[in-house]
């Protein structure tokens, strides 16, 4: 709802700021993906990121919500099958900026499909990983379980990691 004693100035930020939080409902991404590392001491390292995805003749619009957060990179996934367009991707993966950033517009700017829910987790685990529990066992445990509920994807890792820990 519209401030209403709103500056020009103000209102035009908080109408950019509802914009954002409505474009990502729609084409945004919160995830948490584990992946294989041996150079940890789990074996496993924990990947959170933000993504914003949208066709070439759109980047106009990934660009504009790039200076909005001043941080994150654009990169472009060019096509090779019968779409005539690159895709484009707006990525946050910094944790302080996911933290600082981020975290606190979506917070106060609600999203409002089923990805506030993957918001919620992804807060969770971003905690979790400032507070370095992500390197303990059980935090990464609960990484697992938490982004278990935001990628189903992951629960290939996760038998995988349950196997492994059963036989150390």
């Amino acid at each position: 709802m519209p401030s209403k004693n709103a500056s020009g100035a103000d209102n035009q930020q908080e109408r950019l700021d509802w914009w954002i939080a409505g474009f990502t409902d729609g084409e945004g991404t919160f995830s948490v993906s584990i992946n294989r590392n041996s150079t940890t001491s789990s074996g496993f390292q924990v990947f959170p990121e933000f993504v914003i995805t949208q066709g070439e003749k759109s980047l106009k619009a990934l660009e504009r919500i790039q200076r909005r957060f001043a941080c994150g990179k654009i990169y472009v996934n060019r096509r090779r099958d019968n779409h005539n367009e690159n895709l484009y991707r707006f990525v946050v993966r910094a944790i302080p900026d996911l933290r600082e950033k981020i975290i606190p517009f979506f917070s106060r700017n609600g999203l409002k499909t089923a990805k506030a829910n993957d918001f919620k987790y992804f807060c969770k685990v971003i905690e979790l990983m400032v507070a370095k529990k992500h390197l303990e066992k059980s935090g990464f445990q609960k990484i697992l379980g938490l982004s278990s509920k935001m990628n189903r994807k992951q629960s290939r890792i996760l038998n995988d990691y349950m196997s492994e820990s059963k036989n150390r």
